[in-house]
């Protein structure tokens, strides 16, 4: 098992720690919740594979897209996230880690 600690870091510079286990994303009840209109109320879903220690992130069918290094990644698809790829959910770079 990794000791790896994985985190999002805000472009104000909060840091939100990663579980190992999946999180929603959005502006209402949700585990990591954004204060952005441009945030749909379950936007994406955060979730983590034991078997490779890696975070992947998947878009809800929001209405503003969710990106990984300014590129949309497709609705309902996990995307596998990097160290220091940038992940940005709806169009406020407010919503950008």
């Amino acid at each position: 098992m990794s000791v790896t600690s994985w985190f999002l870091v805000s472009s104000s510079g909060t840091r939100h720690r990663l579980p190992r286990e999946l999180i929603f994303v959005g502006r209402e009840d949700c585990e990591l919740m954004l204060q952005s209109r441009s945030v749909d109320k379950q936007h994406a879903v955060i979730n983590y594979n034991p078997a490779t220690d890696q975070h992947l992130v998947k878009d809800l069918g929001s209405l503003n897209g969710t990106f990984v290094n300014d590129l949309r990644i497709p609705e309902q698809t996990y995307f596998t996230l990097k160290l220091s790829d940038i992940v940005r959910f709806g169009y406020d770079i407010l919503s950008a880690f």
